[in-house]
């Protein structure tokens, strides 16, 4: 039992330690996904934008060449948002491993906090038990003095 004492203390830093660095992992993904869904909504918004200049421009009179502009600069638009769709998606998946990755690690640490408090809770009946007989032991031979007195 003596190791165990010195084991789970152990163990449970290590936990810790694993489930903090996960949680840390989880929390850097989330960032990376939230930057990347700003730049997905401001490509939404030049798109937005430049598909109503092209509009006004049309309506106002434009040269096909800078209407060829427009459209290849919103069609290049189109496929950088299509891209960062893709990445968005790629991070959702990564936080969805790193959520899952930082459950197993919290669970792990409970079990171990758990083995930890059983083995307190065993080891403090334990030496209940030990008091409670030193305690009768002495009582009883304080019976047994006060007896041959008499």
């Amino acid at each position: 039992m003596a190791q165990k004492n010195e084991t789970l203390p152990t163990l449970i830093e290590l936990a810790q330690t694993r489930a903090d660095e996960a949680a840390k992992a989880l929390q850097q993904i989330t960032s990376e996904r939230n930057k990347a869904q700003k730049q997905l909504d401001t490509l939404h918004e030049y798109r937005l934008d430049y598909a109503r200049r092209l509009q006004e421009a049309t309506q106002s009179g434009l040269s096909a060449g800078s209407y060829q502009n427009y459209r290849q600069f919103i069609a290049t638009l189109d496929t950088a948002i299509v891209e960062q769709g893709k990445l968005i998606t790629q991070f959702d998946q990564k936080i969805e491993t790193g959520r899952k990755n930082w459950y197993a690690e919290k669970r792990r640490l409970n079990s171990y906090e758990a083995l930890q408090s059983r083995q307190d809770m065993k080891l403090a009946a334990q030496q209940a038990r030990k008091d409670q007989i030193a305690s009768d032991e002495i009582s009883a031979s304080l019976y047994r003095r006060l007896r041959q007195q008499h």
